[in-house]
């Protein structure tokens, strides 16, 4: 492999036979600084053949690309791929000191390849203390599907063990006030 090139195998789909073919590791990264799940026109003998990425290999230290995976595609013909998951915007229930946990990062979406989103963004502000994301709260792009469960829990809002304690004793009433009192 020379430098500065990106070595790939196998260059697959559509039920031909796969070939090694070798790409400016430049070009190829800034292109992969879109997101995975670009389209990629790939030439080989003289025939233009539209690609996706399907694996990447990186250097462990360096972090420069190695070697990739490209599958060949057709844009009439829907694909399965892995789609980032990104919770945007501040809980209510985080600014009450809520802890919010995301569950699940990437989701398995089934779309036509030019459909296929670089991710996909959910708002999560509207989340209080104890709250859920579910996948039946997502709403996917026209033309994209998701073969998940709609009960999957996505990300929740957690409340610390400390803040239920603090918020069950401020619950009490004058009850609880009176408990206090009595111990002192």
């Amino acid at each position: 492999m020379t430098a500065g090139r990106v070595a790939s195998r196998p260059w697959y789909g559509l039920g031909t036979e796969s070939a090694a073919v070798t790409v400016p590791s430049h070009d190829l990264g800034l292109i992969l600084s879109k997101g995975s799940n670009t389209l990629i026109t790939l030439r080989l003998d003289g025939t233009d053949e539209l690609t996706l990425v399907r694996q990447v290999q990186r250097h462990p230290v360096r972090g420069d690309l190695v070697h990739v995976d490209f599958v060949r595609v057709r844009t009439d013909v829907a694909i399965m791929a892995e789609v980032s998951l990104v919770l945007i915007g501040e809980p209510e229930g985080a600014k009450r000191g809520g802890i919010l946990e995301q569950q699940i990062f990437t989701l398995t979406v089934e779309a036509r390849p030019q459909a296929i989103p670089t991710s996909i963004e959910v708002d999560v502000s509207h989340l209080d203390l104890a709250g859920q994301l579910r996948m039946a709260d997502v709403v996917l792009p026209d033309g994209v599907t998701s073969g998940l469960d709609p009960e999957t829990l996505l990300a929740a809002l957690m409340v610390p063990r400390g803040l239920a304690t603090a918020a069950g004793a401020g619950e009490g009433g004058e009850g609880g006030e009176g408990a206090e009192n009595t111990g002192e």
